[in-house]
Parts: C-alpha cells; structure tokens; sequence
C-alpha cells in the first residue's frame, strides 16, 4: 500500500519547507545535484539525466555567450517538444538571457509579427515541422538571414537550426554546433547575474486587440507555479509525465516540466498528439500521469489499441484547459484504471494554471469547477499558503464585488506577469496598480474557495486549449472574393469544449463553400484557429444593436442552437 495523497503531500512540504527563489538554471543545478543519475527526459529515441542536461546545457549557454549572446538578449525558440528543448531552455537562461518560445505551428505573417514585435536577437529554430517550412519563411521574413545580409529584422543577429526534417542551411549553424562552440570556450555562461525575479520568458498569447501580446513572466513565478502544482495533485517522488502539449505553453512547460522538477521526476514529451502514441508511450515508458485536454481524453478512450496496452503504471491524468461532463471522468477512471483525476483553469498573465480541483475531489466538482487555489504551501501566500489570491469585480467599473458574487475574475499573487513587451498601456488596462490581473472571464468563487466559470467577457474563444481572436479568423476569411462579412465566434461543444464556427455573409453572384473558407484559413492560420463549422447567413439574419454592430454573443447562441443549419 503506497503513502496516501496527504502523505505525499506532507513529504513535498517537508522538502520545501521554506521557499528558495533562484533562477531557472540554478533550479537544475540544484536538481543535478540530488537527483543526477535519475532519468529527466525520456523520448522514443534516448533518455538523458538530470547530470546529463545540466552539462549539455552549461555546453550550449557557453556557446551562446561565445557566439555574442549577452545579459537581457532574448533568444526566440522555435522548437516542437525534441529533447533539445529542454537544456535550450536552461541554457538561455544560464546565458543571462531570456527565453522567447514561440508557437511552432504559426504560419509566415504570425512569426514574422512576433519576431518583430519582441525584437529577438537571436533565432533557434527547426528547420521544419508537420509540414511547415521554417527555413522557408524565414527567406520571406528576412531575405538574406542565412548570409548574414538580412535588414527586415535589425535586432535579429543570428539564427541557429535544428535540423528535423533532413535539411540544413549552407553557412548556417545547428545546435550541435553551438554545442561545439561551448566546448571551445568553456566557463563564458559562469556567473551571468540573472536573479530570479528577472524575466526569465516572453510567452506570447493572444489578445483582445487583434495581435498577440508577450507576457513577461520570471524565473521564480514559474518554478512557483510547478511547486504548487505538485503539491496540489499529491505528486510521489520521481513521478513520469508524459505529454504532447507543447512547452512553448505554460501547460506543458509548467504543469510538466517544472513540475516533474519538484520531486526528480521525469518528463516524457512528445512532438505532437497521437492517441496511440500516447498509449504506447505510457506502457514503454512506464508513464505514471499524463497532461491532456478533453478532446486528447476522449480520442485515447476511443482508440482501438487501449485494450492491448499494458497502463498499470499509469494512475494520474490531469485533463484541462476547457469543461468535460461528469461521464467522461467516469470513463477514464473505469477504462484508464487512473483514480487522481484533475481539471484546471488559468492564463498565462497569472502564470499559467491558478487553479486545480484535488486528485480526491468527487467528480461533480470536476465538471462543476475548474478547481480550487491551488495549494502552494511555503511558496504561496504566507497567509493561507495558496498560490494566489481570486476576486471577482465588475466588468464595467472594476469595482471588487462581495464574496461569491459573479464578475470578471482577477488574481493578485506571486507568479503573475510584469506586464507585456513593448505594450505599456495595454499592461495598465490587464494589471492594475495594486497587483490584480484582469482575467477576461466571467465566474465566482465558492465559500470554499473553488471557482466557477459562467462566461467570457471578451470575445476570445479557446480551440483545444488555445485562446483564439476573432479578428484574426475573420480578416483571412474576408480575403475570400466570395465573402462579403465574416464572423468568428466560440460555441460550446461536448467533445471539444469549446470550438470556433465562422458565420459567413457571401457576396450576391459569388459562389463560396465552407470547403474553400475552410482550405483558405489552413492555408494562412495555425491549425488551431481554422474554424470546424462555417455558417453561411444572410446579412438581414445577423443580430444587431440599434446602431447596427453585430452582437456577436447573441450570433454565437444562435449557431450553438443550430439556428441556421451549418453548411
């Protein structure tokens, strides 16, 4: 009989019984030196130690400093969840730097905005994935980067490569050699003067205003965030998380990575989602607890190969980023054998995941809730020891409200972001001066603590756990010549959550199907935006204010209804 879910618990406090900020690489140094022959990160193809990612990564932070990288550059990383990506990840910061990883799914003008809006100084990209070509949209983006002769990005001094695709660039350095670099000039990373509550990552997300913003988040509001996840959920010592959610998103970065950290655990990531790969994964790699959104839950349950896969080891799933009923947690307790089963909610401007119902919640808390505050013991609040503080406020004057009552949700505690990059006055409009981030969402707080979600008070909508902005759906669907008006909004969805559904006014004479609506946004938006349902409207059926503005919550009840029929 293991330790109970409160044994476990009280061992993490005693571990942490006061909290220690340090920087991101310290933390693995720390965990090098207590966990070093313990596997950290296991793929298909090798598995590397604590000991072994902390001298890869002392290697690449001296070949970053060698190749000119200095205190406060920001360094963009391109980079689907390989092994490399996580003493990369250290390295930037061991190197003084900070850490931009961008979405690796975002089509030619999404990573040409954000390598210009964040002023990246230096580029580590792959040279490909799922059929996009990196090194190919860099040749639009910035003519000449391979030569050195690019002016289209004057902060951008180098680009390194990964090669995943066969490809590389004549004249054009990999990992490897940056790597070989370190080895040529060793101790150039010591001592660089990052402190912990520098920041340590921009994390781009999307925002209201129709361009997604980077949100500075530090070294310890992470590590924080990782801690309070594991003791939450009642980690054991050397717990295995396997996961394809990428770790350019807190959900795979946090939830997995650093929180794997906390107790020598190790992270078993993958580049993309497979159902059967996960199945797979688990039984080779004697998974214990798996990250998923509910559609990922729904197609493992679903797969023919679950029977035949040994899933002993597994006994901890944490299913987040969008609502599920009741009956699919029944399901992955009775088909999984897993009994730690756990929802969540947060924004990266709060440093990821505030909330997680507990691993011995029933599961109408789990389809009712996203969870309580997390517990966060020593590096929470010193009041109660959460890891933030909710309140609710009013959407128009944001004015607190009393306890329980609805209103946009905001948080107050030590993982919340500096602010945005380069984007002052939005930040004055997302984090006011006493500390509170706005959080878009509308819910309330139970006596207990947990928090209902009711509502978004923005137009934003989450497509597999990604935030969504309308604006930017409806300009690519706009280029259609057949397509005179395009809305896009968020309709709820047993499977899925949450999906995007774009309601169409065609032009009079024109002929345009969803097919070409559809094609056209896979063409010129990440996968997650392309919207799954197309609704062709005519222009009397959209409802609007007196002044005629569309009112696009009342638009977005009627497609939920089924009112037109989709096309």
């Amino acid at each position: 009989m293991g330790a109970s879910l409160e044994e476990r618990r009280d061992a993490l406090r005693q571990r942490f019984s006061a909290w220690t900020p340090m920087t991101l690489h310290e933390r693995l140094a720390r965990c090098a030196e207590e966990f070093g022959d313990r596997p950290m990160v296991i793929t298909d193809d090798r598995t590397v130690t604590y000991a072994d990612v902390a001298a890869w990564t002392e290697r690449l932070a001296d070949g970053l400093v060698a190749l000119g990288v200095r205190p406060g550059d920001r360094v963009g990383l391109v980079m689907a969840n390989y092994v490399e990506f996580v003493p990369l990840k250290f390295a930037i910061s061991r190197a003084g730097a900070v850490a931009i990883p961008f979405n690796y799914l975002y089509r030619t003008d999404e990573l040409r905005y954000v390598l210009e809006q964040s002023q990246a100084n230096l580029l580590i990209t792959m040279t490909g994935f799922a059929g996009l070509d990196h090194l190919g949209m860099l040749d639009e983006i910035a003519p000449g980067w391979d030569v050195g002769e690019q002016t289209a990005l004057p902060e951008l001094r180098g680009v390194v490569t990964l090669s995943t695709d066969g490809r590389s660039r004549e004249g054009v350095g990999s990992v490897e050699d940056l790597e070989q670099l370190g080895r040529e000039h060793p101790g150039g990373s010591a001592g660089r003067g990052a402190a912990p509550d520098d920041v340590a990552d921009i994390l781009y997300t999307s925002g209201t205003t129709g361009s997604p913003k980077g949100v500075l988040i530090t070294h310890d509001a992470s590590q924080r965030t990782g801690y309070a996840s594991a003791l939450t959920r009642a980690f054991e010592d050397g717990r295995r998380i396997l996961f394809s959610l990428p770790c350019y998103h807190m959900f795979g970065y946090v939830e997995g990575l650093m929180a794997a950290m906390m107790v020598g655990g190790a992270i078993i990531p993958q580049t993309a989602f497979d159902p059967g790969r996960y199945l797979e994964g688990i039984e080779r790699h004697r998974a214990t607890d798996i990250l998923c959104v509910p559609t990922m839950t729904v197609a493992i349950l679903e797969h023919p190969d679950l029977a035949a896969r040994d899933l002993s080891s597994l006994r901890a799933i944490l299913s987040g980023a969008a609502p599920a009923p009741v009956w699919l947690w029944e399901k992955v307790r009775d088909t999984l054998g897993v009994d730690e089963i756990v929802t969540g909610y947060g924004m990266t401007e709060q440093g990821g995941a505030m909330t997680l119902s507990l691993p011995e919640d029933p599961f109408e808390r789990l389809s009712g809730t996203v969870g309580r505050v997390k517990l966060a013991g020593a590096a929470g609040l010193s009041k109660n020891g959460d890891l933030t503080e909710y309140r609710t406020i009013d959407v128009m004057t944001g004015e607190p409200l009393p306890a329980g009552e609805e209103g946009e949700l905001a948080a107050r505690g030590p993982t919340n972001m500096l602010g945005f990059w380069g984007k002052p006055a939005e930040t004055a409009l997302a984090l006011d001066d006493e500390g509170w981030v706005r959080s878009g969402d509308l819910g309330y707080l139970t006596e207990d603590r947990y928090v209902v979600l009711t509502g978004r008070s923005k137009e934003l909508y989450k497509s597999g756990g990604e935030l969504v902005m309308p604006k930017e759906v409806e300009e690519v669907l706009s280029r259609h010549p057949g397509v005179s008006q395009a809305f896009a909004v968020g309709v709820a969805d047993e499977r899925w959550g949450e999906i995007g559904v774009a309601c169409v006014v065609a032009k009079p004479g024109f002929e345009v199907t969803a097919d070409d609506l559809v094609a056209l946004c896979k063409e010129q938006l990440a996968r997650f935006k392309v919207p799954r349902r197309v609704v062709f409207l005519e222009a009397t059926d959209l409802p609007t204010t007196p002044t005629g503005k569309v009112q696009k919550f009342r638009l977005a009840r009627m497609v939920a209804d089924g009112q037109p029929a989709p096309a």
